[in-house]
């Protein structure tokens, strides 16, 4: 195993840098985990891990040879995790394949139309991977999958559940060639009741926390629907909204 303990490594650099910018993690094909619950997972999922930055290589699982190891002291592990409290693990993991596929096999999906908080994608991927959902479209400038905050938040998710970044064109030439109606949650002269309306088959569109669906989006949406909620609240949080919405379609699986 190496050892590291100047802040001017080369890696340590790049760690920063994975850290802070979605074009340096586009250019490299690389993006950071933080933590050793997201080690466990990309371990388990068999994502392409290659390099593993520790303080303490007994607590480290069983990895393949293949796998760069580094050890650095505490106070240089605080300099380049993006977490307030590292937790002593940071793994490099290589970007997967995002190119949309020809036709959608599954069921159900979710699309997050301009969704800018990283905590909140993580969030909702986490969900729609918990509630059996095929998979996750982000369009109209979603925050980064793989902003290190995203990643934390996915719990995982982020090495099971695909996820494409597109076009509004893209998405919908895609699901009229698989036969999927695109749902919004948003109000207009169509909107039904979500617990009235058939969601177990589609794509669910979810809107940015402040502005809701985009009028693009909101025109290319087949159906709108709603959830009951006491007159006096306005709207959902994005990730709790989605959670209501994935657990409604996934109701009768």
């Amino acid at each position: 195993m190496e050892t590291i303990t100047s802040r001017t490594n080369p890696l340590c650099t790049h760690l920063r840098k994975l850290a802070a910018s979605a074009s340096y993690r586009r250019s490299c094909g690389e993006f950071l985990c933080d933590s050793p619950k997201l080690l466990e997972e990309a371990l388990l999922w068999g994502a392409d891990l290659h390099t593993v930055v520790c303080t303490d290589p007994s607590a480290l699982p069983a990895l393949p040879e293949a796998v760069r190891c580094v050890q650095v002291p505490p106070d240089l592990m605080k300099s380049i995790s993006p977490a307030q409290t590292p937790q002593g693990v940071l793994a490099v993991c290589g970007l997967p394949d995002q190119a949309l596929p020809e036709t959608l096999e599954g069921r159900r999906y979710a699309v997050l139309d301009g969704v800018q908080d990283p905590g909140n994608v993580g969030t909702i991927l986490r969900t729609a991977d918990a509630f059996h959902a095929d998979g996750l479209f982000l369009v109209n400038a979603c925050a980064d999958l793989y902003n290190p905050k995203t990643v934390r938040a996915s719990m995982g998710a982020v090495f099971r559940c695909p996820v494409w970044a597109c076009t509004l064109s893209a998405l919908r030439g895609l699901l009229t060639k698989s036969g999927l109606p695109l749902y919004g949650a948003a109000l207009r002269a169509d909107t039904v009741d979500v617990r009235r309306a058939d969601i177990a088959r589609c794509a669910v569109a979810i809107g940015s926390e402040g502005k809701g669906l985009s009028a693009e989006v909101l025109e290319a949406c087949d159906l709108t629907v709603k959830i009951p909620m006491s007159d006096h609240c306005e709207s959902l949080n994005a990730a709790a909204a989605a959670a209501v919405l994935l657990w409604e379609a996934a109701r009768d699986d």
